[in-house]
């Protein structure tokens, strides 16, 4: 006979084999059955970055990972990643311990209340239907891309399991109640689309995730419309003429205006939150906003007409109703002198006014010198734009921000270790700050172990930059925003990497010869950059705070 706990990894072998966690009292007898069945099983080394990797390994991969850990504080430490990817929409399944059957202990905590708070819904595993609980709970995370929490009792955890009839995951899933989308509704985005004179195409992660990207191509051809896409979903449309590269804060001057000019604007799963809408300036006020979206409601007040609905059927409906344009009549060909210039970011200087690398310039180069074959991964804080404006990416799949949907920073190392399992025949490329980076760095051991190549960038500015930029700018004291020096480059080596500090770019020249030499392992670069080069997304922010102020007045 089978124990809850072996039972429950059958059932998850089924769904995927990959497992990222921290072992613990809670969830020993689970993890000893998942590594006896044939699970993949990385070790982290905190518990918040079991649910990171798990997150950046769904991001990269679009297959579902497990995370795991023990209960209590365990499961508290990984509440963070959780409110993450429930409010990303990211399809994940935590696996923990939760307290016996017969009711709790001195330290348990009420998990489940814990859950709902964040967005993510239990499963709670009994001897019964261990089985049939699992499935019900990975079906639920794919149909919904959301999180799951697979709770099992400490009392039962080695306990027989009972005998289930043959099932399986297809048992349990069925079409969400979005996939059917309103005809009228898609009849009346159509009637607005046929009328456009500048018509623009938005796309984002919901639409990678429909597979729904020649079905846009072809439906952005029909219109002669430009695109966008959102950060978390570059070059999905790739070599498309008229696709102005990412949307919003990290655009470019001229990617920016042609936005703005357009009269009617499809955004195909896509939110539209405030970093994508430039906080509010992105769109023409009279620009007329469709949107196509799983979610209940549009996801921004500036939407006109919102169909609920898979992004790839709705597209072909709509398919179905255009007028194909003229080539006379094609706003994507009237800009075409203009399309040369979306890419043009600024270069920055080698050094900045104040003695230090300008952030711009070490960007520039550092596109130069990592291998092609990359996938990015980026923790937050205010450097977080030269990757997406400076460093090239291969397709979707190779620009993943965990934390950006719930403003966290510090998920960055454990999303590079997922993006290692992920993507193991790439180069893993995370881009980080120091403050992020010290909130992580247990997990440092882990991508130093587990990455088969990585380049870690490390925009040191002694600082948490976005508040020295958003608060100190106004005169907030900017003592609690600062951060003593810390040398990166010897704590890499110290666990095993190649490092570097760099203070110029010529310093960049030994991560050069390391790429030249194979990119085996991890190299980490420590660069020194000025604190007063402020990103563009961040003049943004600063600007319309004054606006509201002065509104306020």
């Amino acid at each position: 006979m089978s124990s809850v706990s072996a039972a429950v990894s059958r059932a998850l072998l089924t769904c995927t084999s990959e497992i990222f966690g921290v072992m613990g009292n809670g969830n020993a007898h689970f993890l000893d059955a998942a590594v006896r069945s044939g699970f993949g099983f990385t070790a982290v080394r905190h518990e918040s970055a079991a649910v990171s990797a798990a997150d950046a390994y769904y991001r990269i991969t679009g297959k579902l990972a497990i995370a795991t850990t023990t209960y209590g504080a365990g499961f508290s430490n990984a509440i963070t990643p959780l409110a993450e990817a429930a409010k990303a929409r990211v399809p994940l399944v935590l696996l923990t311990g939760g307290q016996p059957s017969t009711g709790a202990r001195g330290w348990d905590i009420d998990q489940t209340a814990i859950n709902n708070a964040v967005g993510a819904t239990t499963f709670v595993i009994d001897a019964l239907s261990p089985m049939a609980t699992t499935y019900a709970a990975v079906a639920h995370a794919l149909r919904e891309r959301t999180a799951v929490v697979i709770s099992i009792p400490y009392d039962i955890v080695a306990d027989e399991a009972a005998e289930e009839s043959q099932i399986s995951l297809a048992d349990f899933q069925h079409e969400p109640s979005y996939q059917s989308a309103d005809n009228q509704l898609v009849t009346q985005a159509a009637a607005a689309l046929n009328e456009a004179k500048r018509p623009l195409v938005i796309y984002g992660r919901g639409a990678r995730l429909s597979n729904a990207a020649q079905a846009i191509a072809a439906l952005a051809d029909s219109l002669g419309a430009l695109s966008s896409s959102t950060a978390l979903a570059p070059n999905l449309l790739t070599g498309r003429r008229g696709d102005l590269g990412i949307t919003g804060g990290f655009s470019s001057a001229e990617t920016a205006a042609l936005i703005h000019e357009a009269d009617v604007v499809l955004v195909l799963g896509a939110s539209l939150n405030q970093f994508t809408m430039r906080f509010g300036d992105l769109l023409n006020a009279s620009a007329h906003i469709l949107q196509v979206d799983v979610a209940p409601a549009p996801t921004n007040p500036r939407v006109d007409t919102f169909v609920r609905g898979d992004v790839s059927a709705v597209v072909r409906g709509l398919l179905q109703q255009l007028t194909e344009r003229a080539p006379g009549n094609r706003w994507v060909d009237s800009v075409a002198p203009r399309l040369t210039r979306i890419n043009d970011h600024a270069p920055g200087d080698p050094i900045a006014a104040d003695g230090l690398l300008d952030p711009r310039a070490v960007a520039r180069i550092l596109n130069t010198m990592i291998p092609a074959d990359r996938v990015v991964v980026q923790d937050g804080g205010h450097f977080i734009g030269w990757g997406p404006m400076y460093w090239d990416v291969p397709g979707p799949h190779a620009l993943s921000m965990v934390g950006t949907a719930y403003q966290s920073i510090g998920l960055g190392l454990a999303s590079a270790v997922g993006a290692g399992v992920a993507a193991p025949n790439s180069t893993v490329v995370l881009a980080s700050g120091d403050g992020g980076f010290l909130m992580g760095l247990a997990d440092l051991e882990s991508v130093i172990r587990t990455v088969r190549s990585g380049i870690i960038v490390i925009y040191n500015d002694a600082a948490y930059g976005a508040e020295i930029h958003q608060y100190g700018s106004i005169g907030l004291h900017e003592e609690p925003m600062l951060i003593p020096e810390v040398d990166f480059a010897a704590v890499a080596r110290g666990l095993g990497a190649r490092a570097t500090k760099v203070r110029a770019l010529e310093d960049l020249a030994e991560l050069d010869r390391w790429v030249a030499e194979g990119a085996h392992g991890v190299f980490l670069v420590d660069c020194r950059i000025s604190a007063d080069v402020r990103a563009p997304y961040m003049q943004e922010i600063l600007e319309a705070n004054r606006k509201a102020a002065h509104v306020r007045k």
